[in-house]
């Protein structure tokens, strides 16, 4: 099978200790990740060829970052040395009635001085059958935003499928000239499948943002007619501790909904909606619309269960939570 191949950047994540606010800490613990490494751990997890381009610096903390994508089976062929420092967030995690906290450490990151220059994307694409973008790389500087539209541009000039992810950021986006509507029509209408959400849809195109999940479809390909399938994931946040989660998945004027998952408590959300697009991209090259979106869903649901960015599940237990298997028993 052809590679599922992805830009992004891969980021160091320092996460306070046992439910503890920042100023609390005086220690971290630290986990790898990014949105678009996310996905790929997770499609390589299931048993697709991947392959991860971007930038690290040349140090020990890139070197540990590399180490991590190889010791999940993601290709690093085409991840280039460069800049002085890796990218950083900071997590404190949420409890009960009390939200989560992301601040970004990511200015002048190997990856956001990233040239446009430095990749060859017709060596690159040689063997892809599918790319993954997210809107979190156009949102880092402006010259990661012209890496981004150039390899869409020869990615459909290939003929290779192109999917998306809008993943709205609002603590990013903070660069000169940013201008992250023009952006994301531009990207969007290169896209066959798009990962969609009313809040990220109002930011960059301004759409209804009390839609549902179908008018907020309809509104998209009407917009976009160029997508083929538009998934939506539904999370009902009862709490920090405790979601109700699900997805839709509009094709070919069908819509196709999954079960719903009630996780409690969360060990970990960070990923869960990377981990989901990983197994739909998975599933919709294995099986059918509707049980490649209860899979995406059962994926994205084990996530919120590990630890860290990266959703370390089987294509086994993925398809034993589909199927029903979800009590939690110990296996012996």
């Amino acid at each position: 099978m052809k590679k599922l191949v992805s830009l992004g950047e891969l980021l160091m994540r320092l996460s306070c200790k046992d439910y503890l606010r920042f100023e609390q800490a005086d220690q971290f613990q630290v986990h790898y990740g990014g949105s678009e490494a996310n996905v790929l751990i997770t499609a390589s997890n299931f048993g697709l060829n991947t392959e991860f381009v971007s930038v690290l610096p040349n140090n020990p903390l890139g070197e540990s970052a590399l180490n991590i994508l190889k010791a999940n089976s993601v290709g690093i062929q085409h991840i280039h040395f460069g800049g002085k420092r890796l990218g950083l967030y900071f997590l404190e995690t949420g409890a009960i009635n009390r939200p989560g906290n992301v601040i970004y450490d990511r200015a002048h990151s190997g990856f956001s001085d990233i040239n446009i220059a430095t990749f060859n994307w017709d060596l690159i694409f040689e063997d892809c059958g599918w790319f993954h973008w997210s809107g979190i790389i156009p949102a880092i500087s402006e010259s990661a935003s012209e890496v981004i539209h150039k390899a869409l541009i020869i990615a459909k000039q290939k003929g290779i499928k192109v999917s998306g992810d809008l993943n709205y950021r609002g603590n990013l986006w903070q660069y000169k000239n940013a201008q992250p509507q023009k952006c994301m029509q531009e990207l969007v209408s290169q896209t066959d499948i798009l990962l969609a959400g009313s809040y990220a849809c109002n930011q960059f195109f301004n759409m209804d943002l009390t839609a549902n999940n179908t008018k907020l479809s309809q509104d998209l390909f009407k917009r976009f007619p160029k997508l083929q399938k538009i998934a939506i994931t539904n999370r009902k946040e009862l709490n920090a501790s405790h979601h109700i989660w699900s997805a839709d998945l509009f094709s070919d004027a069908e819509q196709f909904s999954s079960k719903r998952y009630e996780i409690y408590p969360i060990v970990d959300r960070v990923g869960t909606g990377d981990s989901f697009m990983g197994g739909l991209i998975y599933g919709l090259q294995h099986f059918d619309d509707q049980k490649a979106l209860e899979f995406a869903t059962a994926a994205s649901c084990l996530k919120h269960t590990i630890g860290g960015d990266f959703n370390r599940v089987s294509r086994e237990e993925v398809l034993n939570l589909v199927e029903g298997e979800s009590s939690g028993r110990m296996k012996r």
